[in-house]
């Protein structure tokens, strides 16, 4: 049987300013299996930014609960929660955020630097093996700006995977691509999410990804 890898319980988010209080969404209850690949749809300014980041710990719930593998996580502090993503966690974001003055190989590892982890021979050679998953292990030496669009969100889906998280957060990341770039995109996400075995929570306007998702959360 497939346990939930994430269950969330009653989530409300409220943004409270000077003049009003502005409720994103309000007691939801959210199931996600292990292994699946989890659409989040909704209009622009219902929540779908906000919900990715409160079920992957960057954000917290104004009220409600959320488990991660087996561990409450929105009511501990930062410290652990940071520790938590970092062994638990990958992002793939609609802007690469890849650094400039890195190779496309130095910018793969650096989740792995912050986490203080001994790049090896061992280590070197699983990343080489996701450059050539994605069909980048020629450009390895190659720094952002000798890539193109597709090729950088390539290298950040890579850095994503690197440190074997258990569930990879996806925002909108084909919503700066052109369409061939990004029905390439797509088709690469889920063959790397069978391949790896990996959760995939996406948040997009892409009623082509989400179609071909195991669940739908529409927001509205």
């Amino acid at each position: 049987m497939t346990k939930n890898i994430i269950s969330a319980t009653n989530l409300t988010k409220i943004y409270r300013t000077l003049f009003d209080n502005i409720t994103v969404f309000e007691n939801m209850n959210i199931e996600i299996e292990q292994g699946s690949a989890v659409a989040i749809i909704g209009q622009s300014g219902r929540g779908k930014t906000t919900m990715l980041n409160i079920l992957s710990g960057l954000d917290s719930p104004t009220s409600g609960e959320v488990i991660f593998d087996d561990k409450r996580i929105d009511n501990v502090n930062e410290e652990k929660l940071s520790e938590f993503r970092n062994k638990n966690v990958g992002f793939i974001f609609q802007h690469h955020y890849l650094l400039e003055d890195f190779t496309a190989f130095d910018n793969i590892l650096i989740p792995l630097r912050i986490k203080g982890v001994n790049i090896d021979e061992g280590i070197k050679s699983y990343a080489r093996e996701l450059l050539d998953s994605v069909g980048l292990l020629n450009r390895q030496s190659h720094y952002p700006d000798q890539l193109s669009g597709g090729e950088r969100q390539r290298i950040a889906i890579v850095r994503a995977l690197i440190h074997d998280p258990l569930v990879v957060f996806a925002d909108e990341p084909t919503g700066s691509l052109d369409k061939r770039n990004a029905e390439n995109i797509e088709g690469l996400l889920w063959s790397l999410k069978d391949k790896f075995n990996k959760t995939f929570i996406i948040a997009t306007h892409n009623m082509e990804i989400a179609s071909k998702c195991d669940k739908v959360i529409d927001l509205g």
